[in-house]
């Protein structure tokens, strides 16, 4: 990209040096002032927005230093040619700059029709109005927990235009995409730890939020209550060595079911922590012993409101494979739907500027799946794999079945890289899986043999298609 005025390029780095960051350069007259730091191996992914270094500064190493590379626009009109030049997937606002609030909607318009998720950070920002930005924080957050909330809001948002997509696929073949709206019900909070006058005070405070709060004194009533009913998150209070509230969060992230479920640690004292090994272990936010109990109130509310939306996301996308366009042995989308949805995404990622992968997973002619095709076991264990692809692939992605035994995944906002390994490891989770072969046979496992094709500005869908088949066996 061609330098600008108003624009100052940082000097990249030697790779496998020290992140570098300080006060930015001097910008020269023009729109808004951008400060972008560019290193060696990748463009920036997050925008940030903020009239100086002196509230978001840290974190932006910080997230520089975990692969989030980030550019940095001094004011709204900056911020708008940054989008403009560059298709960052979110943005860090500062809402100490002027008409901060209102410049959140001029960036997603210029962006349309790529969803843009938005962290507010700043005092001013807790009192916006709900849906204003995804997440609204009076200070800003460790590094690996904004990389952790970047994470969460960049998958939504591509879910969500997937979404979309696929309703407009749907309906143009005549059938309307079932839409799972999120749960109307009060939030469920479940708050695990022994009573304390603080922890009690949030309690209270999520009840005022309108939250249904259940507590669970241990870590053992924490998990039946887990297991017995739905939650939107969980407030886990710390001890002096926090080990029942890591507990419920190890417990919580060993299960399917429990994964996406946020949990929140509140701190019992101010003690030295290592809040990065927290962000790892699976706590979505970490409320400090002297964050009022309103603020990780509003905290713990915006990310259980997200959760249910995820979930109804999720609901809407799964909801397609009971269609009657989908393949009734798998629920997999059938070579006709899976072409016409193809087109429609590959439009897509070209207006949203996202990239876009293909891979097409085909049986391998080892020895035993021979064997199993001649006696018909195959041909019995197919819709089983087919179901399985299913379950494996994220959200977002589309899985077709091409003919009997090849399939093809969809993949949005991936490289190549990317997709291969998440092909390899769909192959591998089915690779590890034994099938039935009959009582005179032992059982066998299904092989996949593995292409992959990134769609560039020019391809059409059948042509990427049909190199992601070429590029069968190449490895």
């Amino acid at each position: 990209m061609s330098r600008r005025a108003g624009t100052n390029l940082r000097e990249p780095l030697p790779r496998g040096g020290p992140p570098r960051y300080g006060p930015a350069p001097e910008d020269r007259p023009g729109a808004g002032g951008v400060r972008r730091t560019p290193l060696l191996a990748s463009d920036p992914r997050i925008l940030v927005v903020a009239p100086d270094d002196g509230v978001i500064g840290p974190l932006c190493q910080g997230l520089d230093a975990l692969g989030w590379r980030t550019v940095t626009a001094r004011s709204l009109a900056g911020a708008v040619q940054v989008l403009i030049d560059w298709p960052l997937e979110a943005v860090i606002l500062d809402s100490r700059l002027t008409d901060a609030r209102a410049g959140v909607e001029a960036m997603r318009q210029t962006v349309a029709p790529r969803r843009l998720p938005v962290l507010a950070i700043g005092a001013d920002s807790i009192g916006w109005e709900a849906g204003t930005t995804e997440i609204a924080m009076s200070a800003a957050p460790h590094a690996a927990q904004a990389a952790l909330r970047l994470e969460h809001l960049v998958r939504a948002a591509i879910a969500e235009e997937e979404v979309s997509l696929r309703e407009a696929t749907f309906a143009a073949r005549g059938e309307a995409l079932p839409v799972a709206e999120p749960d109307p019900a009060p939030l469920r909070v479940l708050a695990a730890g022994k009573p304390d006058r603080r922890f009690l005070a949030l309690s209270n405070a999520l009840a005022a939020l309108g939250c249904e709060v259940v507590a669970a004194p241990t870590p053992y009533t924490a998990f039946d209550y887990l297991h017995e009913r739905p939650f939107d998150a969980a407030v886990l209070w710390g001890a002096e060595d926090h080990a029942p509230a890591l507990s419920i969060a190890s417990g919580m992230k060993r299960n399917t079911r429990l994964y996406h479920v946020p949990a929140v640690l509140y701190l019992r004292g101010s003690g030295e922590i290592n809040l990065a090994e927290l962000y790892n272990r699976g706590f979505a936010d970490v409320a400090a012993a002297d964050t009022p109990e309103e603020e990780t109130a509003e905290r713990i509310v915006a990310l259980a409101r997200a959760h249910r939306r995820h979930v109804a996301i999720r609901r809407t996308l799964e909801g397609a494979r009971g269609s009657g366009l989908t393949d009734p042995a798998t629920g997999l989308f059938t070579p006709e739907l899976f072409a016409a949805h193809l087109a429609r995404v590959v439009e897509g990622a070209r207006l949203r500027r996202r990239p876009l992968s293909v891979a097409v997973l085909r049986v391998a002619g080892t020895d035993a799946i021979v064997a199993a095709r001649n006696g018909g076991w195959l041909d019995r264990a197919l819709p089983q794999v087919g179901a399985m692809v299913s379950r494996l692939i994220r959200t977002e992605d589309t899985a077709a079945r091409l003919s009997a035994d090849v399939f093809a995944l969809a993949l949005p906002a991936t490289r190549g890289p990317a997709a291969r390994i998440a092909a390899d490891r769909i192959a591998a989770v089915i690779g590890c899986t034994a099938f039935d072969a009959g009582s005179e046979h032992p059982p066998f496992v299904v092989e996949f043999e593995v292409g992959v094709s990134e769609i560039g500005p020019d391809d059409s869908p059948a042509a990427a298609l049909e190199r992601a088949r070429a590029d069968i066996g190449r490895r």
